[in-house]
């Protein structure tokens, strides 16, 4: 991809450069007082070098580099004969501090990365505890899923989606908070707790949709301010029987699903009316006019949020997921959402600003072994 190619080339020269600058500062230093008349010095460089390595290298290179400083210094001045003069003196004692603040600049700076390395790790086993990895295969279809963050060094924000194999089929639901932020990570566990409970108790999709609109109702009287008012979630409620013929859909305000054929053909499945997201019963409430769809063997269904749908490229044009995906062919759910993200990332430059969640379910063709976890897209039929 050219963008984020581009990106991690730029960064790498970066760090090679900053990586370098200390020793090329020592040796500027030493021609600079060199190859200048004698009010010249080169000790600002050297005193510059263990400041500059005190981030970026261990402490043992920090160490090493206020030493070179200092006796690049003192070497010069043995070249000069004016050892032990006043100007001498003030200059070792310059780098001399200097050094020893770079080794304590560069132990702060350790600790905090420790420190920073912990909590992303404590962050992220939280957040996959929230948005786990479905399996392979789930009620004999294969499924893949994949959550994109737009925030650099993130896991989830306010996307979510879940599949569950209940007594009454495989149900699933996509869907995206509003908000940003811990906030938007609490309501996704607040849906996603009561989607599963849901998903095993209740007979129909409807009284699941019911379920989870008690369950924000509930949470929005513990937040207080705008979140309180305006706090929603668009999502697909799916249920899949295990019969797998057909799939029924409930869409409360999200992007329509795209069902893919085996042959190519893709169709949108757009609710059969529009419905407002989930938690706003206060302004207006009807029962949910589901949507079913046939589910032959060797199609697939893809539910996303709409950081796919409204992912931009430079020149402001909207990636469209049912045009790009139309009359292709992919081998199994892993390979299509390889493909898309791939894609996204290639349509924006690196440049996303909003999550993306994905997941894809297919139905096996008949006799085909699970679907295996390929990255290439096959040649189109």
């Amino acid at each position: 991809m050219r963008g984020s190619g581009e990106g991690r080339g730029g960064s790498t020269r970066t760090r090679a450069f900053v990586r370098a600058l200390p020793p090329l500062l020592i040796v500027g230093g030493l021609l600079l007082d060199i190859v200048t008349p004698p009010k010249f010095t080169g000790a600002p460089l050297f005193s510059a070098a263990p400041l500059i390595a005190a981030p970026f290298f261990s402490l043992a290179l920090t160490i090493v580099t206020a030493v070179a400083a200092v006796a690049a210094l003192v070497g010069l001045h043995l070249y000069n004969g004016n050892l032990f003069e006043t100007e001498f003196l003030t200059e070792i004692a310059t780098i001399v501090t200097v050094g020893a603040l770079a080794v304590l600049i560069n132990r702060v700076v350790t600790r905090s990365g420790e420190q920073l390395a912990s909590a992303r790790y404590i962050a992220e086993a939280a957040q996959r505890a929230v948005l786990p990895e479905p399996a392979a295969r789930i009620g004999g279809l294969d499924v893949a899923a994949r959550y994109e963050a737009a925030q650099a060094d993130a896991f989830i924000g306010g996307d979510l989606y879940a599949v569950q194999d209940t007594p009454h089929g495989v149900r699933l639901i996509v869907g995206d908070v509003r908000g940003k932020g811990l906030g938007a990570v609490e309501a996704v566990a607040v849906v996603i707790g009561a989607f599963r409970e849901a998903a095993e108790q209740e007979a129909t999709l409807e009284a699941v949709a019911l379920r989870l609109e008690r369950a924000l109702a509930r949470e929005g009287t513990r937040r207080d301010g705008l979140d309180a008012v305006e706090g929603f979630t668009t999502a697909v409620l799916a249920e899949i029987p295990h019969e797998h013929g057909v799939v029924r859909l409930i869409n409360r305000g999200h992007p329509a699903p795209l069902l893919l054929h085996a042959d190519g053909r893709l169709r949108t499945l757009e609710p059969a009316q529009a419905a407002l997201p989930l938690g706003m019963t206060d302004l207006a409430s009807w029962p949910d006019r589901g949507v079913e769809a046939e589910l032959p063997a060797g199609a697939m269904l893809l539910f996303y949020t709409d950081g796919l749908s409204e992912a931009r490229s430079a020149e402001g044009v909207f990636y469209d997921p049912a045009a790009r995906l139309c009359g292709r062919i992919f081998p199994g759910p892993d390979a299509l959402l390889s493909a898309l993200v791939d894609e996204v990332r290639e349509h924006t430059g690196g440049g996303a600003t909003d999550d993306m969640a994905l997941l894809a379910v297919a139905r096996p063709a008949v006799g085909a072994a699970m679907s295996p976890k390929v990255t290439e897209e096959e040649p189109s039929a």
